[in-house]
């Protein structure tokens, strides 16, 4: 794991994808899983980019197929998949179970 920097603060430029917290207080040690989430949910190329500088490929393969993909929407699932080779039978059914889940038919 590539975690040198593990106390370091969000860079700046990142914090705009965490508008709901005190980013000031976001570190890669303390809120690792809530930042590898957010920016494998709504991150940029600059998101995308940061997050494999401090995450191997196999790591964040790693924990998408912990989570099944949950809480990442199907275009999103489907450019990680993508990606990071993800089989695309098992990015299928991630996303079919997503769609019968009535919170995501709810807010998607």
């Amino acid at each position: 794991m590539r975690d040198e920097q593990a106390t370091t603060e969000l860079p700046s430029r990142l914090r705009r994808y965490f508008w709901e917290y005190d980013a000031e207080r976001l570190t890669w040690e303390r809120s690792k899983h809530t930042i590898v989430l957010r920016l494998l949910e709504v991150g940029g190329m600059d998101a995308v980019t940061w997050l494999r500088s401090h995450l191997s490929d196999a790591e964040i393969r790693d924990f998408l197929v912990r989570r099944r993909g949950r809480g990442i929407e199907p275009r999103r699932l489907r450019f990680w998949g993508l990606l990071l080779a993800l089989p695309r039978a098992q990015v299928d059914q991630w996303i079919a179970a997503a769609r019968t889940n009535p919170w995501n038919r709810r807010t998607h």
